[in-house]
């Protein structure tokens, strides 16, 4: 798990804590902030567009859906990637090749994908909360 998949389950964390944050948003501003401190690196919005696009569309225990983010690109991802690890959970322990999967099956549905793209720590997000078992699968958590 990396810095952007710790940040998502401590915010997951912090969200199911009574009265600690009620926001995905400042939920993920407060744990990007515990874990990168003053770094930069904390203010990446692919991760945080992930996150917040998994809570927008109630695909995170605990978080019910609302408008988070406006990120339609990330939330594609986001989404397909759930949808892939749903029929093959052991992709969970390869973001690169699940990545890969995500921009194939995407192609296929809208040739406008580049599948040369690069991951931009969405894959940490999503595989660190279903390692977790934190995403809400059709079969429930």
């Amino acid at each position: 798990m990396g810095r952007y998949g710790k940040a998502a389950v401590k915010a997951v964390e912090l969200l199911k804590k009574s009265g600690e944050v009620h926001d995905p948003k400042d939920a993920w501003e407060k744990a990007t902030a515990d874990i990168f401190g003053d770094n930069t690196s904390r203010q990446k919005g692919c991760p945080r567009c992930t996150f917040l696009a998994l809570c927008e569309e109630g695909k995170i225990e605990g978080i019910p859906p609302g408008n988070y983010t406006t990120s339609e690109e990330n939330k594609k991802y986001a989404i397909k990637a759930v949808e892939i690890l749903q029929k093959e959970p052991t992709l969970s322990s390869n973001q690169e090749k699940l990545w890969r999967r995500v921009l194939e099956e995407l192609k296929k549905e809208n040739n406008n994908v580049d599948c040369d793209k690069a991951h931009n720590q969405q894959m940490d997000v999503v595989t660190s909360l279903w390692k977790k078992k934190l995403i809400i699968t059709q079969e429930g958590v």
